[in-house]
């Protein structure tokens, strides 16, 4: 009679156990609930009930798990898997939040080591405050398990196939134990023919993860230091491009825990007790997968060389933000003969440059001391300096920072790209005679990464080296280096 009514709770707790791996802990918890109402107190259903409440990751069913627990160990207070359970939510208690609750803890463990030393139970409970929990509810730390899980028997095994086999004969051996069913199905999906890599991302991914830094890492120090006008873009591209392989591995991860959950809800919860016990080949039980730990050594040396990665691309990016030349602006009364007057007021070519980034600038022109009030100037100089470290060819080339237009003012003869400026960086020029007066000028602007500059003037040289020699002299005589 008795073994009958062990056979019942037995059976009970196989399917409390069962209904809380697929998801279910409600109707997991009125299952505990009904069945200790029927055949009284049972440290197995009220483990399973308290179990039943803790998967539901939320703290108020944390206090009514260990008022089941306190329930529990009132009524069995030698219990090895109430201690536990107990010991482990205690000590996964933050102790800011339950001091009371989170001091009970060694208090429990050194009880457990007295009935139990060298359990599996007790290794559990004194490993729950550094490794993470196998709550369903806690998806980061369910993938988290699985990996670890995985990642170490194909380590141990001497092949993938071997690893797999030895997984199916552990879930086997213990059909409601969804760690070892996930296990299963993981190393079953990655033993597979063509998986090769996926495994290897399983077991080596901190270091694909690293080498993709270092990738990364290098093609934005070559984009902001050596190779500026490569986009950001094609360092965004090669980011997604080495990610798709974790995609493909996570999809298979999630998969398998899938199938897990689904096989562990439509597993027969009528099995005869026992037979857990001996169904692995061997003849002996599933093997006592250990804790997973919360962080590893490895994964903060990983951590550490990835914060020293992201340093290196902060200090290349501020270097780059300070290395551009310096000028100071030589703003003269009197040029070539010529009498200067300030254009600030009327005319500013530098309207769409940040104010930020601007230091100084000024605009002149230049005519003869007795020229009429309409004549035509012989010099409009327009010069800015500061930090423009983010100034590309094409900025210059396509227009994109000072104005080159001379519609309805001239008619544009020639425009070319020029040589460098008159401190390097880029210039562009172009010829047109002026209509009201047809006068034959020349415009040339250029740009580097600490200045920007225009210079219109009168010419009736073809020549469009003497037009660039012209723009980069007077620009020099505008501009000098800072220091000099």
């Amino acid at each position: 009679m008795n073994d009958n009514k062990d056979n019942v709770r037995d059976d009970v707790r196989g399917r409390v156990d069962a209904l809380v791996a697929a998801g279910r802990p409600a109707e997991a918890r009125a299952t505990a609930r009904t069945a200790l109402g029927a055949e009284g107190p049972d440290a197995g259903l009220l483990l399973a009930l308290a179990c039943a409440h803790l998967a539901e990751d939320d703290d108020d069913h944390d206090d009514a798990a260990e008022r089941v627990f306190r329930e529990g160990l009132d009524t069995f207070p030698g219990d090895i898997g109430l201690l536990a359970g107990y010991a482990e939510l205690c000590a996964r208690t933050d102790a800011l939040d339950r001091p009371g609750r989170h001091a009970r803890g060694p208090v429990l463990l050194a009880r457990l080591r007295e009935l139990a030393p060298n359990s599996p139970e007790l290794l559990r409970a004194e490993a729950a405050g550094s490794s993470v929990s196998t709550n369903t509810k806690n998806r980061a730390s369910v993938r988290r398990v699985q990996s670890f899980d995985a990642a170490r028997a194909f380590a141990e095994a001497p092949t993938p196939q071997a690893a797999a086999a030895q997984a199916a004969q552990w879930a086997a051996a213990a059909p409601r134990d969804l760690r070892l069913a996930v296990l299963a199905e993981t190393t079953g999906v990655l033993a597979a023919t063509g998986r090769t890599w996926a495994r290897l991302l399983l077991r080596r991914g901190l270091e694909y993860r690293f080498a993709a830094g270092v990738v990364l890492t290098g093609l934005i120090i070559l984009r902001i230091t050596v190779l500026p006008a490569v986009p950001y873009g094609v360092a965004t591209g090669a980011g997604l491009l080495l990610c798709l392989p974790f995609l493909g591995l996570r999809k298979h991860l999630r998969a398998a825990r899938k199938r897990a959950a689904e096989r562990m809800a439509t597993a027969d919860t009528e099995a005869v007790p026992g037979d857990e016990a001996g169904a692995g080949s061997d003849g002996r039980g599933p093997l006592e997968l250990p804790p997973v730990p919360r962080v590893t050594r490895r994964e903060y040396a990983f951590a550490g060389a990835g914060l020293a990665l992201l340093l290196a691309v902060g200090v290349t990016a501020y270097a780059s933000s300070l290395a551009y030349p310096r000028y100071d602006i030589v703003a003269h009364d009197t040029y070539r003969g010529l009498k200067g007057f300030d254009l600030r007021a009327e005319f500013d070519p530098f309207g769409a440059v940040p104010e930020g980034e601007l230091k100084e600038s000024t605009a002149r022109v230049y005519v003869a001391e007795e020229a009429a009030v309409d004549a035509a100037a012989e010099y409009l100089v327009a010069v800015t300096t500061g930090d423009f470290h983010e100034m590309r060819e094409s900025y210059v080339y396509d227009g994109g920072i000072l104005p080159m237009e001379t519609e309805g003012d001239g008619v544009v003869h020639d425009t070319w790209r020029a040589g460098a400026g008159p401190y390097e960086g880029w210039m562009r020029c172009l010829r047109y005679t002026e209509v009201a007066t047809g006068t034959p000028r020349a415009m040339c602007v250029w740009a580097d990464k600490g200045s920007m500059g225009m210079v219109l003037f009168t010419t009736a040289d073809n020549n469009r080296d003497a037009v660039e020699e012209t723009a980069r002299t007077v620009g020099a005589d505008f501009l000098r280096p800072a220091g000099d």
